[in-house]
């Protein structure tokens, strides 16, 4: 999810390589809520996991992020693109 804030900050906001105040914060609420995730280490990836760890106002944000940054990953950051793919197609919904 950082590699896609950093797309969307960048495109949306016209910052360089350092996050805007509201890209950072919303990278710090994903990290804090990652980090007591139930699911750890086993995590699916968000699409296809049962629970929903953010709140309406930051899961809009984190929608709008993928949306907007989701296509350009793979030109930018193409392993990325793929492991991501990758797991999205071969992990088991809970």
């Amino acid at each position: 999810m950082a590699a896609l804030l950093s797309i969307y900050c960048r495109d949306r906001h016209g910052g360089g390589p350092e996050l805007c105040a509201a890209c950072a914060g919303l990278q710090s609420y994903i990290a804090a809520r990652m980090e007591h995730c139930v699911l750890r280490p086993e995590k699916p990836t968000c699409t296809t996991c049962a629970f929903r760890c953010y709140a309406p106002p930051q899961q809009l944000r984190s929608w709008s992020v993928l949306r907007n940054a989701s296509p350009q990953l793979f030109w930018r950051h193409p392993r990325l693109a793929f492991w991501h793919y990758f797991d999205t197609r071969h992990t088991p919904a809970r």
